[in-house]
């Protein structure tokens, strides 16, 4: 019975290692899920990031001025539930009162709105709107 019972596991045990082995098949894991979609490139935003002209995250301000600056344009985009997550996660930098927005949103209306929202606590003039429209 042991023996029955020991020869059946090691077979559905087999079975569902071969059924993994299989729905595996043919996929590509640097073309995300779908095997038509293009492999993600990043290179030009990490050659523009790396340059010593523009603000990257780590370089904001440690001032209470700008830390409270981008604490309260990020609470604007985070309370706007219209907006996606991408969007809610775009970077913010503050430095001197100068606000710089970097990062994907999902469109142009998307752009626009946290623009906005930035310039209505920054001030007009003091945001640099840097957010790229993601393609489809």
């Amino acid at each position: 019975m042991k023996k029955l019972i020991r020869t059946l596991l090691m077979q559905v045990f087999l079975l569902s290692s071969f059924g993994l082995v299989w729905g595996q098949q043919g996929s590509n894991p640097s073309q995300g899920s779908y095997p038509s979609q293009a492999p993600a490139d990043n290179t030009k935003v990490n050659e523009r990031d790396r340059n010593q002209a523009e603000p990257t995250a780590d370089q904001q301000k440690d001032n209470a001025s700008d830390r409270q600056l981008t604490q309260k344009i990020r609470r604007a985009v985070i309370e706007d539930k219209s907006l996606s997550t991408t969007a809610h996660n775009v970077k913010i930098i503050s430095q001197n009162g100068s606000v710089t927005l970097k990062g994907p949103v999902k469109s142009e209306e998307e752009k626009q709105t946290i623009e906005t929202k930035a310039t209505q606590i920054a001030g007009q003039g003091n945001v640099k709107n840097e957010l790229e429209v993601a393609p489809k």
